[in-house]
């Protein structure tokens, strides 16, 4: 099932062509990663899709529906989740209030209250937090966790609202192997089990060709190549482009 359908996307910051007619899909279960040398136009996609930014001309249809025009906080609550290269939590606030505060977000109960959110959804709050391997940190605050588990704690924090559709902005970045692996592991098992679509960016090539099921590649705002990963690794121009000999 067809969950992100990109189609004729393009974009330009006054003379410079960010994105060219770009094309591609995810579907459900399905990690697809997004890759290309620096300035390609991956997070300008990105935040396309998330509704940061406005289109020139294409289309962003999630589940069948266009998002054209959608604010940020619509597409999250349409199911739409997203993690940033910059890890976005509330460092004064534990990672319990973290993962509250997103699903009291979603239910629409942000303003129903005041001071500590307490007892509310802490069951749901803790079962999330396990999920992603933060049991033992829970009332740790989000600014002394190390950064792997900040990252953690952020995709329990994205998919706290049940997303169809999760977006990943370098989720390894600054993250030593083993945490890269843990990440990635977690976050290909919630696609497999739960049938949600991954779209991710990143520049760790083992990441990529490790975990993707598909690979896009971007060079100066167009796509120059898609498909199955060894299919990509081998293509000259991907090669010539961003591989190199890797």
């Amino acid at each position: 099932m067809e969950i992100l359908a990109v189609s004729g996307l393009s974009k330009a910051y006054g003379g410079v062509r960010a994105l060219h007619e770009v094309s591609f899909s995810v579907a459900a279960g399905e990690l697809v990663a997004m890759i290309g040398p620096n300035g390609a136009g991956k997070t300008t996609c990105f935040n396309i899709i998330n509704g940061q930014v406005e289109p020139d001309s294409g289309d962003v249809r999630f589940e069948g529906r266009s998002l054209a025009g959608e604010q940020p906080r619509r597409i999250w609550r349409l199911g739409v989740g997203r993690t940033f290269q910059i890890a976005a939590t509330f460092g004064s606030m534990t990672a319990r209030e973290n993962v509250q505060t997103a699903l009291l977000s979603h239910r629409g109960l942000t303003r129903s209250f005041s001071g500590s959110a307490g007892e509310i959804l802490l069951e749901e709050t803790d079962a999330l937090l396990g999920r992603v391997g933060l049991d033992d940190q829970k009332e740790q605050p989000s600014a002394e966790l190390a950064y792997g588990d900040v990252k953690r704690l952020e995709l329990a924090m994205a998919i706290a609202n049940r997303p169809r559709l999760l977006l990943m902005d370098e989720p390894t970045a600054g993250m030593a192997p083993e945490e890269r692996e843990a990440l990635m592991a977690l976050a290909a098992d919630l696609a497999r089990r739960e049938k949600l679509a991954v779209l991710f960016t990143e520049h760790d090539v083992e990441v990529v060709f490790g975990y993707a099921d598909r690979v896009v590649v971007l060079h100066q705002g167009e796509l120059i190549a898609s498909g199955a990963p060894e299919e990509v690794r081998a293509d000259p121009r991907v090669r010539e482009v961003y591989l190199g000999d890797a």
